[in-house]
């Protein structure tokens, strides 16, 4: 409340705000409406130029809890009233119907968020328990009123790379599940081969001198404890295994560095202009400028690409001609993962009338992370359903108890493919247990 009185104040001394006082992007050399209430549509109005089908609801809903963490740290200056209309929102299943393309998170996402900030205003689309609405309807259903704006809190709710924010975020999450999953994976594999786990040998990954392989390695020994090798293998495996503690610790440490872009966003102000009233200051800038997500999420577009092609495996000797299908399908989507793996970060061009004379586009940067990292998740859940068949169809029990409990919960849950059978549920399903089981293996 004080630096919305703040901000009262210096609008009271005609001092120029941008986004309150004056026009838009190119056009901030003009005046904008002196009614601030005609303001806020001022700003929103010309946003209305989305195209393409809706984003998901549940990452509509992240991108309003992202928002409202960014204003509520105060130096948007924005009326308590939006955050509090935020925070009623995300009590309910009510969520924005945001376009996917639109952004390019130079200026914020803002024709995503202009929809969103709409349709809290009841207007345009909204979803209500995953239905699809007229905005004003599913507010009425959710007992929410229409959230009354100013000029100041029109374009704060715009001014940021929120849903850039969440798509890293949701993606950084689904891919680090799925570098769990493949370590298990990778384990089970080398167990029923009968390998020697000296690929894994501590030592010799201190020598390599990267902490993500160092941290892989101790992870992947642990899966491995109590291994017996069969003592036929040759003296050095494939690299797709030999080398997995280097290539999935390479992927850990970009994990990391994900981690901390996102650790570091999530906890911004993302906004322009910001609010010091200590200093008397109303300070104007670039905080919506979403580079740092851009690089991170290309860095874990680049990552899923590997992992897949780590995880796009034949999962054994004698599989039965009914996952051939499953290796098909398994091939297209790491083919769809690369194809699309072309960084979106290094793609700036002009726009705006060359207001925005350089831009990040994380957006599409995050949004297809997201995408592939659902890719991803199929694809491990497609190596898990072969390791479950190759052991039916006469590879060795797991000898590593980590390993055998998941062979276990696969064999409980999927019947053998014996006869032929349409696999797409199999595969989600086996993806689950994977997931799982990594989960509680790695937090032992």
């Amino acid at each position: 409340m004080y630096k919305r009185q703040f901000l009262a104040g210096v609008l009271g001394e005609d001092r120029a705000v941008y986004g309150a006082t004056t026009g838009f992007g190119a056009l901030v050399g003009y005046a904008g409406r002196a009614d601030q209430r005609d303001q806020a549509d001022n700003t929103l109005a010309h946003l209305g130029a989305g195209q393409g089908p809706d984003l998901d609801p549940d990452l509509a809903r992240a991108t309003l809890l992202v928002r409202a963490h960014s204003l509520a740290r105060g130096a948007s200056g924005v009326s308590p009233h939006v955050v509090d209309a935020l925070v009623a929102a995300l009590g309910t299943t009510f969520a924005p119907a945001m376009p996917r393309l639109g952004s390019v998170g130079a200026s914020g996402d803002l024709i995503p968020l202009g929809a969103a900030a709409q349709a809290l205003r009841g207007r345009g689309h909204a979803y209500l328990y995953g239905v699809r609405m007229p905005a004003g309807d599913a507010l009425e259903k959710a007992g929410l009123e229409p959230l009354p704006l100013d000029g100041r809190d029109a374009l704060a709710l715009v001014n940021g790379t929120s849903l850039t924010t969440a798509a890293t975020a949701l993606a950084l999450d689904r891919i680090r599940a799925s570098h769990r999953v493949i370590q298990l994976l990778t384990c089970v594999l080398a167990d029923l081969l009968g390998c020697d786990p000296q690929f894994l040998d501590a030592g010799l990954l201190t020598a390599y001198g990267h902490t993500g392989a160092t941290a892989v390695g101790a992870t992947m020994r642990s899966l491995l404890d109590g291994v017996t090798p069969s003592g036929t293998r040759p003296l050095q495996e494939p690299y797709s295994i030999r080398c997995t503690p280097q290539l999935l610790g390479a992927a850990e440490d970009a994990l990391r560095y994900a981690d901390g872009v996102v650790a570091a966003d999530l906890a911004s102000v993302s906004d322009n202009p910001l609010f010091f009233p200590g200093a008397d200051q109303v300070v104007h800038g670039g905080n919506f400028f979403g580079q740092p997500a851009a690089f991170a999420a290309d860095v874990l577009t680049m990552v899923l690409a590997q992992l897949g092609n780590l995880a796009e495996l034949a999962a054994g000797p004698g599989l039965q001609h009914g996952l051939q299908g499953v290796q098909l399908a398994s091939t297209a989507l790491i083919a769809e993962i690369r194809r699309d793996a072309m960084p979106a970060s290094i793609q700036s061009l002009p726009t705006n009338l060359h207001n925005q004379d350089i831009i990040p586009l994380g957006t599409q940067s995050a949004l297809r992370a997201l995408d592939q990292s659902r890719l991803l998740a199929l694809i491990t859940g497609s190596l898990a359903l072969g390791l479950r068949q190759a052991v039916h169809v006469g590879a060795r029990t797991p000898t590593a108890p980590a390993c055998a409990r998941l062979i276990a919960a696969l064999a409980d849950a999927i019947a053998p493919i014996d006869p032929d059978r349409p696999l797409e549920e199999d595969v989600r399903r086996a993806a689950a247990i994977a997931e799982t089981l990594a989960v509680r293996s790695l937090c032992v």
